[in-house]
């Protein structure tokens, strides 16, 4: 289920520059999600399949996937009830799994996991709506034990808070399928965090990645949406101090 990139990204850094360009307003949520787990396994070690798990109300699934071992191990997650993806999506804690043929936890998944070839994993939670308690995972399932390192690790927490966007506000969609007075505020916060990066970008000579890690720290030290975030720096010119 991947996208093709006529280049791919020499290296991670490469890789979230070009995550940061993307415009919000023009792409689907699907789309964006599906770059970033695409984006993610082209420059994450080990040669890995990724995916987006999202929980909803302690009921998973995944939203996109880069190939047939991440859907698998998900799905074996899902009916187990257990596992790393669905470890970091209820705890909030990043979730690094070195050689599953060693690891004590989650016996039956991790035998298979080894099994289908997945000999180390990590999985990045995603805070999406408090709320609502619906939270999720970007999962990065290497064929090699021990795959990542510090870099790799870093990597990985800046991919998620684009996935965790995108997850948002395809859920904020979805729901608003059911829920009309939603729809505008889903496509409304595209817009407005599109037009705080390009603030932050003109004014501190920053780039896109960098603008936008800048909402999402922000947002999580004022534990507060980054839509909420970028809508206050647009109106005020000021990011909300903690």
């Amino acid at each position: 289920m991947t996208t093709e990139h006529s280049q791919q990204p020499a290296s991670a850094a490469e890789a979230l520059d070009r995550l940061g360009r993307l415009s919000l307003r023009k792409l689907s949520m699907e789309s964006l999600l599906q770059t970033v787990a695409d984006l993610a396994k082209s420059v994450m070690p080990g040669e890995p399949e990724t995916s987006v798990s999202l929980l909803v109300k302690e009921s998973p699934s995944t939203v996109v996937h880069t190939g047939q071992l991440a859907i698998d191990l998900d799905e074996s997650q899902y009916e187990h009830g257990y596992g790393p993806c669905l470890h970091a999506a209820r705890t909030g804690e990043l979730t690094e799994i070195p050689d599953t043929r060693a690891d004590p936890r989650w016996v039956d998944y991790m035998r298979q996991a080894s099994e289908r070839g997945n000999l180390s994993s990590l999985s990045v939670p995603l805070v999406i709506d408090a709320d609502e308690q619906v939270t999720g995972a970007l999962n990065i399932y290497a064929r090699r034990p021990f795959a990542f390192d510090d870099d790799s690790r870093s990597a990985a927490t800046r991919f998620a808070p684009y996935a965790a966007v995108a997850t948002g506000n395809l859920y904020a969609y979805e729901s608003a399928r059911r829920m009309a007075d939603n729809l505008q505020r889903a496509l409304e916060s595209r817009a407005v965090i599109d037009q705080a990066k390009g603030i932050l970008m003109e004014r501190h000579r920053l780039t896109a990645d960098q603008a936008f890690q800048i909402l999402v720290r922000t947002s999580m030290n004022a534990n507060r949406k980054v839509r909420d975030v970028a809508e206050d720096f647009v109106l005020t010119g000021e990011l909300p101090r903690r």
